[in-house]
């Protein structure tokens, strides 16, 4: 309601309100008296707010809101120095006030918020109006959340039923499910036991047939324990027999090894009447002279070794290969994938052996080729070179093993050289007493 103070006919100064100022107008109201404060110098700005003179619109409007609408209601100068900013700002907002026709077009809560700062004639009206068609916009806007939210609530209604009648025919088909298989299940219970009624006579039975089978193996031992007591009894009667034959073999052998001596010595004196006779000189030749080695300053395997010659020198084989009896053992694949590589197997194997024979027919030695038979799709269809013998591993065995055992066939002092670059194969054949050779010296004497 309107109360006039003193005032004369239309001077809205005298109006006052007899509400609250509704929120909507408040906080229009701070936000012009913020817009408006900036332009003040801080001596025009009452005493309480000078301390928010330094703040930006935004941040002044948020700190010392309340402060600026009590300044404003108390302190009339200071609302007489915003509202002569207000109409700098909007002067056809502020006309309009003053001739009491305010723009149809404009927000009510603006009219509302300046009237109250301007206090034309009329203002308490206009903000009570403002303050109602706010709490009318309010209401309406709560009224279609509500509306909205209505709808939801049955919109999510109908899902959750739909979706339950949906679970429901789902659980009705699981129990179903669920039934069926309750049901197998017990078939299959039943016809398990039945299998265990099953199984426990067969087990009594087995139990029965074990029972009979120890009582029967028990007899046997028995038996058996009898037999080895008579057979101990025989044994030590053949044993005494033995003995009492031992005994008598001695006393005869006595007799005849008197006999044999006495022929013995008529046979050494006949022996050596006949040498005089004869007069046959002493014997040259002694057993030992017959056995097969090597005696001092002949040449050996190890002796080459010692020589002023490198391991790498070709020279080297010519010297091993000129020993007496000389036996040259050549890993096949280790020669050739060490010289020639990128030709095919079959053409490696022809050259090599091509030229093992030329070094059979120059030295005389005997040479023995073997290649890994693991590598071959299908046995190898050869005429072996003259001079040289071609030998393949067999199946599971490596090359590398093969020429260990002809090594080890040799018999001792037999030079026998063995061609590869294999540090095992090395090893292993001068453990045995041969001599390796590395495959590349090979190639150059070959070469």
């Amino acid at each position: 309601m309107v109360e006039t103070a003193g005032g004369g006919p239309g001077d809205g100064t005298a109006e006052v309100l007899d509400r609250p100022l509704p929120d909507g107008v408040r906080r229009r109201v701070v936000q012009i008296v913020s817009d408006g404060f900036g332009g003040l110098t801080v001596g025009e700005l009452p005493a309480q707010l000078r301390q928010y003179a330094r703040f930006a619109p935004n941040r002044r409007a948020k700190f010392a809101g309340n402060a600026m609408a009590a300044a404003l209601e108390t302190d009339t100068l200071f609302r007489q120095r915003i509202g002569e900013k207000l109409r700098e700002a909007q002067p056809e907002l502020a006309g309009a006030l003053d001739s009491g026709s305010p723009p149809p077009a404009a927000d009510p809560l603006d009219v509302a918020a300046a009237a109250y700062v301007l206090r034309p004639a009329g203002w308490v009206k206009l903000v009570t109006a403002a303050g109602e068609e706010a709490q009318r916009a309010h209401a309406e806007r709560a009224d279609e959340e509500s509306r909205a939210e209505l709808e939801r609530l049955r919109e999510e209604l109908d899902r959750a039923r739909e979706q339950t009648r949906t679970e429901t025919e789902r659980l009705r088909g699981e129990l179903e499910s669920a039934k069926k298989e309750a049901e197998s299940l017990h078939r299959k219970l039943r016809a398990a036991l039945s299998d265990v009624k099953r199984g426990e006579a067969a087990l009594r039975k087995t139990q029965a047939e074990m029972e009979s089978a120890r009582a029967e193996g028990q007899a046997q031992v028995s038996a058996a324990e009898s037999e080895a007591r008579r057979l101990k009894a025989r044994l030590g009667e053949a044993e005494a027999a033995l003995e009492a034959t031992r005994r008598a073999a001695r006393e005869g052998r006595s007799v005849e090894d008197m006999r044999l001596r006495l022929l013995l010595d008529t046979v050494l004196d006949a022996a050596q009447g006949l040498r005089r006779e004869l007069a046959l000189p002493p014997v040259s030749v002694r057993p030992a002279e017959t056995v097969d080695a090597v005696e001092p300053g002949r040449m050996t395997p190890k002796d080459i070794a010692a020589r002023a010659l490198s391991e790498h020198d070709p020279a080297i084989l010519d010297q091993l290969l000129a020993l007496p009896q000389a036996h040259l053992v050549v890993d096949g694949y280790n020669v050739t994938k060490t010289g020639y590589p990128q030709m095919p197997l079959e053409k490696q194997r022809l050259r090599l052996l091509g030229q093992l024979s030329q070094l059979a027919a120059q030295t005389g030695a005997e040479v023995t080729c073997v290649f890994d038979g693991a590598e071959l799709a299908a046995p190898v269809l050869l005429a072996p070179p003259r001079g040289v013998r071609v030998l393949f591993s067999k199946p599971g065995v490596t090359a590398d093993e093969l020429i260990r055992q002809l090594v080890r066939a040799e018999p001792p002092g037999r030079p026998v050289i063995v061609a590869s670059t294999d540090r095992e194969v090395a090893d292993g054949i001068a453990k045995a007493g041969a001599r390796p050779v590395a495959s590349a010296v090979l190639l150059k004497r070959l070469s």
